[in-house]
């Protein structure tokens, strides 16, 4: 009857470490989801760019809000700013735009990654210049106080950038593992 007992109990302490191990990776990506993925997909691929990055800026940036607008006026999913949606319209002659229009945000916002990755060829300056700008980020690498050899950031002088990094590269670790894919970048 003893054996019985702890044998049951036993049993039920595998099934409920079981469950909630697999319970886990469900609420890993309910936590970390892939929205709009068939826009990521095609844009990515479109401008050579990681999407568990572009997923990780989305979450970062509008945590997958399509209307979202930040207090300097970035809008919709990737959080594009005004002067890059005028500089993406002119590059991509897209014409008159819907900017919180997944397709459109989207594919604006891959385009500008593949443009932060020409000019900086490395994760987490181009994570740094997609929130801080692209200027602050070359500024910084000639700066000794940042960067002691001009091509990676030691040091990031402004706080929401350096919180936005880290943040990011979470998601980006998060994203890799849970979905246990390894990143381009």
């Amino acid at each position: 009857m003893v054996k019985k007992k702890n044998f049951l109990i036993l049993a039920i302490i595998i099934i409920l470490f079981g469950t909630f191990f697999s319970e886990t990776k469900i609420i890993d990506k309910i936590m970390y989801p892939k929205k709009y993925s068939e826009q990521v997909i095609k844009y990515s691929n479109e401008f050579n760019v990681d999407k568990n990055l572009v997923y990780s800026i989305m979450k970062a940036e509008s945590k997958f809000k399509k209307n979202a607008v930040s207090n300097k006026g970035a809008k919709g999913l990737m959080q594009i700013s005004d002067i890059t949606r005028n500089w993406a319209i002119e590059e991509l002659n897209l014409g008159t735009i819907d900017i919180f229009d997944p397709e459109i945000n989207i594919r604006i916002g891959c385009w500008y990654l593949n443009k932060l990755y020409k000019e900086f060829g490395d994760k987490n300056l181009v994570i740094a210049a997609y929130n801080g700008g692209s200027g602050n980020v070359r500024k910084w690498l000639d700066n000794k106080d940042y960067s002691r050899d001009g091509e990676n950031l030691h040091s990031i002088p402004f706080q929401e950038t350096s919180n936005y990094v880290q943040k990011v590269n979470k998601n980006y670790e998060m994203y890799n593992k849970i979905y246990s894919e390894k990143g381009k970048n």
